[in-house]
């Protein structure tokens, strides 16, 4: 209000002078310029100067706030352009959930540089590109994505790295993984996604690395990840077994690969039952049957398996005697185990036992028919010289699982 007061109090002075100037004098201004003359009293022509003043300064004051973007002219402008820029995001968007990809992309590029979030929009146009097989166009779009927002790189890397396994481009994927783990240790998706591209590379001395971590911050459901640790080092030892197959080496002292590696394995996977039946099969075939056959009597008085008394009646030990007389005190507490009796009736077969053998086998067999005990049973009888009963038996053991169908057969 005082302000107010002081306006209209001005005003008032001024046009109390203006009124004493126009009784004192009207005075005169003449201007000539060419054929054209403007004449007019004194008074007038300063109120034509001062409009015209104040014109040229509205005029200026107009151009600048226009330059500067701050105008009505440029804000309206502006936000005409961001409300087309929102209309073509979302329409973008549309077009990629419906996948429409050439249009999805060239409305979200198009709209980015004025939309609310250019960020999300060069993501989407990279989908899209990716999409439509535009793999340099899709390095182009994640690059400005990475340019229009600060801090962004960890969004940008991650969408790469997944479009780049979705394209498999492993080992470009890896890099850009193995780029963003140093930014950020242990974020769940990345070490999730590493996991992914390790396993399809086959890399299983790296994924060995990993799973740990995995483990530690709890990424992968409890049976999911024992499967892929058993995957993992099953593919570590079968390695190992094949490099000491490729170098020729067959003695036991030339086992230290594998056996440096079964000392590497965790806990859960060294009392696992198949990777101890994987890691003994291995000591066997490569000429260590006397380490396999302790490891086995070991894990078989404390734990038993139907599959590693299986492989404990294959391994030739130092000494088949006391093999054979651990097993049969297993038999004192399992005397109607079949895999126990086709396994004793192979040490006593080890031991020169010919018809120990032979009872052991007929009693297997008539807990179970399978195939490998007829034929153990077969090929025993031939030596025996029964024949008749070893053809009987083999050929039990061939049609046995053979998926023939059930016909009737001439009487003999």
């Amino acid at each position: 209000m005082r302000r107010l007061f002081l306006l209209l109090l001005g005003a008032l002075l001024i046009g109390a002078l203006l009124s004493l100037g126009f009784q004192y004098d009207t005075g005169y201004i003449r201007i000539s310029l060419g054929n054209y003359l403007i004449e007019t009293n004194f008074w007038i022509g300063v109120l034509l100067i001062l409009v015209v003043i104040l014109a040229l300064q509205f005029t200026l004051s107009m151009i600048r706030r226009l330059r500067s973007g701050s105008g009505i002219v440029s804000t309206w402008l502006n936000q005409s352009a961001e409300r087309r820029a929102r209309r073509r995001t979302t329409q973008g968007l549309l077009a990629l959930a419906e996948g429409n990809w050439p249009r999805a992309r060239k409305l979200l590029q198009a709209s980015a540089h004025n939309a609310d979030t250019p960020l999300i929009n060069y993501l989407a146009a990279a989908q899209a590109a990716f999409e439509c097989g535009d793999y340099d166009a899709v390095d182009d779009l994640l690059r400005k994505a990475f340019e229009s927002t600060p801090g962004s790189d960890l969004a940008v890397g991650i969408t790469q790295a997944q479009l780049q396994l979705a394209g498999d481009r492993l080992e470009q994927c890896l890099a850009t993984l193995l780029r963003l783990r140093k930014q950020s240790p242990h974020h769940p998706f990345i070490l999730k996604l590493l996991k992914t591209v390790y396993l399809r590379l086959e890399d299983w001395r790296e994924l060995a690395a990993l799973l740990p971590e995995l483990r530690k911050r709890d990424l992968i459901e409890a049976t999911e990840l024992h499967q892929l640790e058993r995957e993992t080092w099953h593919n570590l030892l079968q390695r190992a077994a094949d490099d000491i197959r490729k170098q020729g080496q067959s003695e036991p002292q030339s086992l230290t690969p594998l056996t440096r590696l079964w000392d590497e394995l965790p806990g859960s996977m060294r009392k696992d039952e198949i990777t101890i039946y994987e890691y003994a099969r291995h000591l066997s075939e490569l000429g260590d049957d006397a380490q396999a056959e302790t490891l086995l009597r070991k894990v078989l008085k404390n734990h038993w398996s139907d599959d590693l008394i299986n492989l404990y009646g294959r391994i030739k030990g130092t000494e088949p005697d006391e093999q054979l007389l651990a097993a049969e005190r297993w038999l004192q507490d399992r005397p109607n185990n079949a895999e126990l009796l086709l396994a004793l009736g192979r040490l006593s077969l080890r031991n020169e036992l010919w018809g120990k053998a032979k009872e052991y086998f007929e009693t297997s067999l008539r807990l179970k028919r399978s195939r490998e005990t007829m034929a153990e049973l077969g090929r025993l009888n031939a030596y025996f010289g029964d024949e008749q009963a070893s053809s009987r038996l083999l050929i039990q053991s061939l049609l046995k699982d053979s998926g023939l169908p059930d016909l009737p057969m001439p009487k003999a």
